[in-house]
């Protein structure tokens, strides 16, 4: 089999970083909401406050996940533009299995 590339090793690093980032802040946001459901007054205003900024977070995380994969893409862009015919035996070759796949459960 053949050996992970630098490139696919940091792309799949800084996606695993990004889902648990964005997985920590759905949860923590999750609770917030939940013990806001009976505040009143100021504590609820406090604690739609912090779920706001939360959301926030994980929006500015889902723009450096963008903004870190661009290289990757671009590459793969560039790949594709280079490789036209091969592109798409690969991706014939993956519908194929795909199909094959859900073939089977049915």
């Amino acid at each position: 089999m053949a050996r992970k590339t630098t490139t696919q090793a940091v792309e799949e690093q800084i996606k695993d970083q990004a889902f648990s980032e964005l997985q920590a802040l759905i949860e923590e946001s999750d609770k917030l909401l939940k013990s806001s459901a009976s505040l009143m007054g100021e504590e609820g205003e406090s604690v739609r406050e912090q779920v706001a900024l939360k959301l926030r977070q994980a929006l500015d995380s889902v723009s450096s996940v963008r903004e870190r994969s661009k290289p990757v893409v671009d590459a793969t862009e560039a790949y594709i533009g280079v490789h036209p015919w091969q592109t798409v035996a690969i991706s014939a070759g993956f519908g194929l299995v795909i199909g094959l796949l859900l073939g089977r459960r049915n």
